[in-house]
């Protein structure tokens, strides 16, 4: 039986793959590659930015110039074009750039400043800082994972988003009340369990069986945009199917 957590929905079945960014980014159309690069930047910049910070202990200062310099290297270079899907993930291949970028800089003793008419990537580190000082102490033998545990959860973050814009456009209010009451800030009570669909009804004005209704709707609609965004990140779709996994559990079809 699926636990009340479980957004995986019927018969954990994959939906049909569609093009994605990894492999629009090795078109000859400028606009198409423009939309799969930013496609790219905003699913890793803060994986990127949290790795550089919490594994390699760099400064939020160091840390902002090598997440643009990553980038703007890849836009100039092309070099997300020469990922393999065969060898790894892409989010193995881009956290191993990472570190070759930080090898790198550490010999030459300095880091050459970006500058003349390289564009520099608008990016929100002081909301990526603030999110790191929120999640307090790391466990030191935890820090090798933290490219890992910010991908996933700018991941959730990029399909909770898509999620709102589409409850405000549906006028699903209730829908998205319940699913972020339940699932991502419940009140857990001392026991640590989440409210029951009773208190829920009760707080929200709703009936139980609306409760339910709009619960399992958010589930499935939510993992839907888990999936999306998968899809749009993954060259393959062995590689969709094995971060779908990864991230949600979902068995092999």
């Amino acid at each position: 039986m699926a636990s009340d957590f479980d957004i995986r929905g019927p018969q954990g079945r994959f939906p049909p793959t569609r093009r994605s960014a990894l492999t629009s980014i090795r078109s000859d159309d400028p606009a198409e590659v423009a939309r799969a690069f930013e496609c790219l930047v905003q699913a890793y910049w803060r994986p990127v930015y949290a790795h550089l910070r919490l594994r390699w202990g760099r400064s939020p200062e160091d840390a902002r110039d090598l997440t643009q310099d990553l980038f703007a290297r890849a836009l100039e270079k092309r070099h997300f074009t020469g990922f393999d899907a065969s060898k790894a993930r892409f989010r193995t291949y881009l956290k191993a750039s990472v570190d070759h970028l930080v090898i790198e800089a550490d010999r030459r003793g300095r880091r050459e400043k970006r500058g003349g008419t390289v564009a520099r990537l608008s990016l929100d580190f002081d909301d990526a800082e603030l999110a790191i000082a929120r999640s307090g102490p790391r466990d030191p033998t935890a820090l090798e994972a933290s490219f890992e545990t910010e991908w996933t959860r700018s991941l959730f973050g990029a399909a909770l988003a898509a999620m709102e814009a589409k409850c405000r456009s549906e006028g699903k209010a209730a829908h998205l009340a319940v699913f972020r009451r339940y699932v991502i800030d419940p009140e857990l009570g001392p026991d640590g369990s989440r409210p029951s669909y009773a208190e829920l009804a009760s707080e929200l004005g709703l009936s139980v069986t609306d409760v339910t209704n709009r619960l399992t709707w958010a589930r499935r609609t939510f993992r839907e945009l888990v999936l999306d965004e998968l899809r749009e990140i993954t060259a393959t779709e062995d590689e969709f199917k094995s971060e779908a996994r990864a991230v949600l559990g979902i068995d092999d079809p």
